[in-house]
């Protein structure tokens, strides 16, 4: 686990309940925005699910307010979500009967899932934790099992990392640690395991390439 992931996850762990509220802020300055969004992710996580069996097991790295679980537990599998901050536990348990306190850099994976699902949570991870996050994955799935996640696109930044409480309505009072990866610096991490992209693309953002998503198979 790098210093500046322990930082931010110190960070989070007394702030989360602000970033709930500013998350629920965010989304209400523009609704049918927010809904287009969450639409393209129910399809993203419905057509990557798609052959795993009935009932599947999939775990959350970093489920935040819940909303993802809440939608993966819909669809019919079965879901733990996780996270390190108090506020998102709580929160989730609102809408996710399985929810565990779970850091994927210091804690190891309960057991075997069919599909892992980690939603904006690699923009805190340095390109270390990035290979040892993956490389974990990988170990906790069921053969044929896969593996959702996003990172921010470096493309869209003038730096590779930084520090920083954005001034908008995500605005903490604190800062946090963001990572930008190029497609290629990902690639690159993944093709140090053994998993398969049998899905990436970028989206998001003015010019639609905001953040990079893939799909990894094992």
């Amino acid at each position: 686990m790098s210093q500046e992931n322990a930082k931010t996850v110190e960070v989070y762990k007394k702030t989360a309940h602000m970033y709930l509220e500013n998350s629920d802020a965010h989304d209400q300055m523009n609704p049918e925005k927010a809904a287009r969004k969450q639409q393209k992710l129910i399809n993203l996580i419905a057509k990557s699910f798609s052959e795993q069996p009935k009932g599947a097991k999939i775990f959350e790295i970093g489920s935040g307010s819940g909303a993802n679980a809440e939608i993966m537990q819909g669809m019919g599998f079965d879901v733990t979500a996780s996270d390190t901050a108090e506020a998102f536990i709580n929160a989730t348990k609102e809408k996710c009967a399985k929810v565990i306190t779970f850091d994927v850099l210091q804690n190891e994976f309960p057991e075997k899932y069919n599909g892992v699902f980690c939603w904006r949570v690699f923009v805190h991870f340095t390109k270390e934790d990035a290979f040892k996050v993956i490389s974990k994955v990988y170990e906790a799935l069921e053969d044929g099992g896969v593996f959702i996640f996003n990172a921010i696109n470096r493309e869209t930044t003038d730096v590779d990392n930084q520090w920083v409480d954005f001034q908008n309505e995500y605005r903490m009072g604190v800062e946090r640690f963001y990572s930008y990866f190029t497609e290629a610096d990902m690639k690159d991490i993944i093709a140090k395991t053994p998993f398969q992209i049998v899905d990436f693309h970028k989206e998001g953002g003015d010019l639609g390439n905001k953040w990079l998503v893939f799909v990894l198979k094992k």
